[in-house]
């Protein structure tokens, strides 16, 4: 469930075209009244406010934040957006996420790249007392560049009386509020109500509310548009031009993209998720649900097994190859879930407890199908090896995921709503990194930074031998060698795994 809140007449150059109608879609509708059959698909409650007057809206705003127990999406009335974007917006986890547009980066030297000077969006690599804060003039999407965003967060934000230093992106609209930060959300924009007088014409509500959340501690994620489309429009021409780009991009294959995840090993992203999305797609248009497609996974681990159970090597290769399908099924169960957007617990947990399930059998199958051969019944301590050490890992995953789920959120640096530029925030954060970056966390950071290297990133991904790099050692040692070697594999990989994530949680506790 989410509280959706309209924002009204922008305070600045916007203003809300409610009785513009994009004519190219079906039914003829005016801009509110497709984006508010857009936000109905998501259950919400509506909340209307009128931003004309930018301290009664700020207050409406609190109001509407005080009684909310669900997560508040917060966007302007004159969006044209596609609805995919607004499912990864209101989807995310952060506690806050607002989409940004950044400013075009200007070329780097030679020697400015040399002595280190490029800004490749990380946070304060220039020093504070070099840095002279300014008030951005330029403009992106119609909005005054008037926010520093590094990686991952919005750095700073300033107003047309509050200085930012070195601005390098603009909010576009759209912003995510999570139900825990609603109380701070709901007292920083009363606090920005006492100070609008501050506040210039063309300064836009979402920005001032980003403003006081960022000043007030509040980490605010940063979502790009990616091949996704949004932007605000005021006249007829606007509307006509955004419907014609809206036409160009393809909606439904940036959908099918955004179910595969971000984040997944070596051998999945290289060889699984290449051609499954188009698999989840085809089952989703069919009416396949998510755990059917799970069905299909177990069916085809338990008939690898089966096979591996004969010793013979025809069917030890047919094992590897149906143990190899086994996974891209089990991949292609979450990314019909999310293509489809059908999420359940029963599928949850049935995808969790089936994956340890379709492991297990394939270890009997190979034990079965060594002794069966005649080779002797010590594989079973193999076995045994492998599966305890997997299922060790498997405990200390899901021990500390719980732990971690309890330590509260590191606070950021806060600086006075008042405060005529970001300079002290600035500090606050130049000292924050400078803590951040000396004994166990310096280390765990250097080791992070270093994953900007492509070879380092891999293999970080590799090492811990996550489920599709166990199912690839299993499907190609079974093939071409025996179960022996996929024990050995197994629990030699699994051992050094174990171990390098073992350490890491271990540092991460400390720190």
């Amino acid at each position: 469930m989410t509280r959706v809140v309209l924002l009204g007449a922008s305070p600045g150059p916007d203003t809300s075209p409610t009785g513009l109608r994009l004519a190219a879609l079906p039914g003829n509708p005016t801009v509110a009244e497709r984006l508010r059959s857009q936000l109905t698909s998501m259950d919400p409650r509506f909340a209307t406010v009128q931003s004309g007057d930018v301290a009664a809206a700020l207050r409406a705003l609190a109001d509407v934040a005080e009684s909310a127990t669900e997560s508040l999406f917060i966007i302007p009335e004159n969006s044209v957006v596609h609805d995919e974007l607004i499912y990864q917006i209101t989807k995310s986890k952060r506690g806050a996420l607002a989409l940004v547009a950044k400013e075009p980066r200007p070329e780097v030297t030679e020697e400015q790249e040399d002595n280190g000077q490029e800004d490749n969006g990380a946070e304060d690599r220039i020093p504070i007392d070099e840095a002279d804060p300014e008030i951005g003039q330029n403009r992106v999407e119609g909005l005054p560049v008037r926010a520093r965003v590094g990686k991952s967060r919005v750095v700073s934000v300033g107003t047309a009386s509050h200085a930012v230093t070195r601005p390098n992106a603009v909010l576009l609209g759209p912003l995510h509020v999570s139900a825990r930060n609603a109380p701070v959300l709901a007292q920083t924009c009363r606090e920005l109500a006492d100070i609008a007088d501050r506040f210039g014409a063309d300064d836009d509500l979402v920005q001032l509310i980003v403003f006081g959340l960022v000043r007030n501690g509040v980490s605010v994620g940063i979502r790009g548009r990616r091949d996704l489309f949004y932007r605000r429009v005021t006249t007829q021409e606007e509307i006509n031009e955004a419907g014609a780009e809206m036409a160009g991009m393809d909606e439904d294959r940036a959908r099918l993209n955004n179910a595969v995840k971000g984040a997944d090993g070596f051998f999945t992203t290289f060889f699984v998720s290449t051609y499954s999305r188009f698999i989840a797609r085809w089952a989703a248009r069919r009416g396949l649900t998510p755990n059917q497609v799970t069905l299909i996974s177990i069916v085809l681990g338990v008939a690898a097994a089966a096979c591996f159970a004969t010793g013979d090597r025809p069917w030890m290769v047919l094992g590897g190859v149906l143990i190899y399908f086994a996974f891209v099924f089990d991949c292609v169960d979450g990314q019909v879930a999310r293509y489809a957007r059908k999420f359940g617990v029963l599928g949850a947990w049935l995808d969790a407890t089936f994956d340890r399930f379709k492991e297990y059998v394939v270890f009997a199958g190979l034990a079965v199908g060594w002794v069966v051969s005649g080779n002797g019944d010590e594989i079973w301590i193999l076995a045994l090896a492998a599966l305890g050490l997997q299922s060790v890992r498997h405990l200390l995953d899901f021990s500390f995921g719980i732990s971690n789920r309890r330590k509260p959120p590191s606070s950021l640096p806060t600086t006075p709503l008042d405060a005529p530029d970001d300079r002290e925030l600035r500090q606050a954060l130049v000292r924050r990194k400078v803590e951040r970056s000396q004994g166990l966390r310096g280390v765990l950071k250097m080791w992070t930074k270093a994953g900007k290297y492509r070879a380092v990133h891999w293999a970080r991904k590799m090492i811990v031998f996550p489920i599709g790099e166990r199912f690839a050692a299993i499907a190609i040692t079974a093939a071409l060698f025996d179960a022996r070697i996929t024990f050995l594999t197994l629990v030699i990989w699994g051992s050094v795994a174990a171990a390098y994530t073992l350490t890491g949680r271990l540092m991460r506790s400390l720190v």
